[in-house]
């Protein structure tokens, strides 16, 4: 069985991104309190229904976070939110709380799919779940792959595991620093990532400074075989606050790895070592393999300032292509004539882009580009659009 490919939508335009470059399915929330990335920029419900539209039109499926833990005056709204995700068919829902799961089941037929917010990280717990009807448990970030492997075993429920992005320092996500240093619920939507700060500790008088909260980026391109041996069912990419660039890159690499998987092919150090090139070209932190393997340690901590750790800036979206004439570009960030820019395509490597003569949709040449607007640049084969146009960093 060849897993899933899980990608984060945290707007229409990111999950436009995600679903061209290969995701199998896009998890995403509401413009509600109902799940847990409040500052994502989330979906109204004309918006979600476009996107289920989409989605199954690509034959990707959608699940829709409802993994807040709720409080009596807002369980009392789910029901009419249930009705519209059930007529619009969504594929499953992605809960944290045993009371929702309750009312899903007696309000219902939506699949429920349980958060790792639940922290389930053994057989017993697996098995409590699948009694109480969910059919898929996202298992705590703290679990092995060989631990997964015996709880499928010992279960027979289906399995989601994080692959890559950012990791908590708490037991998946269950953690109140931010209540205290923001006055923003950590558990209902409002992390601030406050274990990501610098703190001033004291020893024996003398003050040291140091981030020793703040965790290195998950990172299983190279365990994805142990992934498969395992009978995980889905590979979660996290990343719904990200941008378009992180979403569509990381997407097209796990996509492209288990495409050689499927084939039956070798995934060879060369492609390996392809891969985590452009995993380095997005934001991103240092990267480890965490738990996957053994249990996180030391050499998991991330102990730099967060800052902007990438190589690449996206700079536009194609947006139309004129056969052996020009390529449209709908600009996001400034480039000018003369600059070398990289097209990610929806397969197949890189293509670099000469920049050599710059124009607006009325022919008048320009030196350098402005965001928002659109231009045509030279055109190059084998682009398409809604391709990521991106440029090296001037960081």
């Amino acid at each position: 069985m060849i897993p899933e490919l899980l990608a984060p939508a945290g707007n229409l335009e990111k999950l436009k991104v995600v679903v061209s470059y290969g995701a199998d399915a896009v998890y995403l929330g509401g413009k509600n309190q109902f799940g847990l990335r409040a500052a994502s920029e989330n979906f109204t419900e004309e918006e979600l229904l476009e996107a289920v539209h989409l989605c199954h039109q690509n034959n990707v499926k959608v699940y829709v976070v409802l993994n807040s833990f709720f409080h009596n005056k807002e369980i009392h709204q789910l029901p009419l939110y249930l009705d519209f995700l059930e007529s619009i068919k969504v594929d499953a829902v992605i809960v944290s709380d045993l009371g929702v799961v309750e009312l899903i089941n007696s309000h219902c037929s939506i699949p429920i799919h349980l958060s790792t917010q639940s922290s389930c990280l053994n057989s017993y717990s697996a098995q409590f779940w699948k009694s109480r009807g969910v059919e898929r448990i996202v298992l705590g970030r703290e679990v092995s792959l060989d631990e997964a492997q015996k709880i499928r075993e010992q279960t027979d429920i289906e399995l989601e595991m994080f692959v890559h992005g950012s990791m908590c320092m708490a037991y998946s996500g269950n953690c109140v620093i931010s209540n205290y240093t923001s006055g923003r619920d950590s558990n209902r939507g409002g992390c601030a990532h406050s274990c990501r700060f610098e703190y001033e500790l004291e020893d024996n008088g003398k003050k040291v400074t140091d981030t020793f909260m703040s965790s290195k980026d998950l990172f299983g391109l190279r365990l994805l075989k142990q992934y498969q041996k395992a009978g995980i069912a889905s590979l979660k990419i996290e990343g719904r606050n990200k941008g378009p660039l992180y979403a569509g890159t990381i997407t097209k690499v796990y996509s492209d790895a288990l495409k050689v998987i499927k084939k039956g092919e070798e995934l060879t150090e060369k492609l390996i070592e392809q891969w985590e090139d452009e995993l380095k070209k997005v934001s991103h932190r240092d990267y480890t393999e965490a738990s996957l393997v053994q249990k996180a340690s030391n050499d998991s901590i991330y102990h730099q300032r967060e800052e902007s750790n990438r190589e690449y800036d996206v700079v536009g979206l194609v947006a139309d292509v004129v056969e052996n004439e020009f390529i449209v570009i709908e600009v996001r960030k400034k480039f000018q004539k003369g600059e070398t820019l990289e097209v990610l395509p929806f397969n197949g490597p890189i293509h670099e882009l000469m920049a050599s003569q710059l124009l607006l949709m009325d022919s008048q040449e320009i030196e350098f580009t402005n965001p928002g607007g659109l231009v045509k640049v030279p055109y190059i084969p084998n682009i398409a659009v809604n391709n990521i146009v991106r440029k090296r960093a001037n960081i």
